[in-house]
């Protein structure tokens, strides 16, 4: 039970990584509370995770709205008493294109769901945690985000990921005096609805990491819950990669 009796917000909780990651958390002893926009498949994980005897409220609301990061806090001390961990989870690939071909408002878009939406968790988090004298906080970065290894069209997501790991070195810097710990999770491509169901484009993308195969949404969440739990008290400002090798082999 690495995460009893913790309260940890999931955010992209709806499918994919998210999801994977509440079940695994509530089944860790964890309060979960879960965000994500589609409200149907959010109240249908809350009750397949009761159903399991664990412990999860929701609430559906667009990340990119401080008003909701706050909800998402207030939510979890009205329910559990307080913050203990947070999974910032929710993301978007966005358009694909070359910069000098890219609609503005795509950029704008990426930028917002996966960068500025990280600002407003931790700005309502961090207090939160700190009330409770600890916390651990996490986002989700990609290995995009570390080497782009080439790949054509990913600017802006590309830049969104990467600031997400120096958001993290600077809360780690910030707050490790308050017992607080920052980290981002660099997964490499794994089967969720974002990476769509083309099987010869899974073929392809499997092909480019070194273990030959996509991650499912358990194992990046396994890693997830090593950066949250107090197995890694002593991780903060860290970039963990799991990307079944494909950032070493596009280098």
């Amino acid at each position: 039970m690495q995460l009893n009796n913790k309260t940890v917000i999931v955010t992209g909780a709806s499918s994919g990584i998210g999801a994977a990651a509440a079940v695994m958390f509530a089944a860790e002893g964890a309060n979960v509370v879960l965000g994500a926009r589609r409200e149907t498949l959010l109240d249908q994980l809350v009750e397949q995770i009761i159903h399991s005897n664990g412990r999860a409220v929701s609430i559906a609301g667009d990340i990119k709205d401080e008003e909701y990061a706050a909800a998402l806090v207030q939510l979890a001390k009205a329910e559990f008493g307080g913050l203990d961990a947070a999974f910032n989870n929710g993301g978007i690939m966005g358009d694909t294109s070359p910069i000098p071909e890219m609609e503005t408002k795509n950029w704008h878009d990426v930028i917002a769901t996966n960068l500025t939406s990280a600002f407003y968790a931790a700005k309502h988090q961090i207090p939160a945690m700190k009330e409770r004298g600890s916390g651990s906080i996490l986002f989700t970065s990609s290995f995009v985000g570390h080497t782009n290894g080439g790949m054509p069209g990913m600017g802006a997501y590309a830049a969104s990921k990467a600031g997400l790991i120096g958001l993290a070195q600077s809360l780690s810097s910030e707050h490790g005096a308050d017992r607080i710990r920052a980290n981002t999770l660099l997964p490499g491509g794994t089967k969720t609805a974002m990476a769509g169901d083309d099987s010869v484009a899974h073929e392809y993308i499997a092909g480019l990491h070194s273990l030959k195969r996509m991650a499912t949404p358990e194992e990046i969440a396994q890693v997830a819950l090593f950066l949250l739990s107090d197995q890694s008290a002593f991780v903060t400002g860290s970039a963990m990669i799991a990307d079944g090798g494909v950032s070493t082999r596009l280098v």
